[in-house]
């Protein structure tokens, strides 16, 4: 009996615990948008909480995909940010909380969500699904073909 309760302890400790260091190098939200003035790159926003279980299934089994993870470090100007977040942040040209942004700007209610933004500031498109890393994959693929013309905006 005493097994099978450690096991299961374990068991939910590696799936809810604290999660492993991910292989996408996730940049701060101004970072990212300073960046991107001098080289232009399609921010991508992890909207997370810390009580969202599917967004930690998401931190294990998508971010930590080395394909995933390659693409959005090459590609992308990868960001994570917390819904739960007082914290100030510029939203599509409007300085908010990241709570706010979250709800009001980006018309986000679920998690987990992903905004796409534009190197000028501007978000893009937002998605609100749990993937694979094979679905996330596809996605960004779709986000690059379109990168050109939305880099402009």
């Amino acid at each position: 009996m005493f097994r099978l309760l450690a096991s299961l302890l374990f068991s939910a400790t590696l799936l809810f615990g604290a999660t492993a260091q991910s292989l996408v190098q996730w940049m701060d939200y101004s970072t990212a948008l300073e960046k991107a003035k001098t080289e232009p790159r399609l921010i991508f926003v992890d909207m997370y909480a810390d009580w969202c279980v599917p967004c930690r299934v998401m931190d294990k089994n998508v971010y930590m995909n080395p394909s995933v993870a390659s693409t959005l470090n090459k590609k992308f100007y990868p960001v994570k940010l917390d819904v739960d977040s007082e914290a100030p942040i510029v939203c599509d040209g409007k300085k908010e909380t990241t709570k706010k942004c979250f709800s009001d700007i980006w018309e986000l209610n679920v998690l987990p969500s992903f905004v796409l933004i534009a190197p000028k500031g501007l978000s893009i498109l937002t998605v609100t699904d749990s993937m694979s890393p094979q679905e996330m994959l596809m996605l960004l693929d779709k986000f690059l073909e379109k990168e050109k013309e939305w880099v402009e905006r």
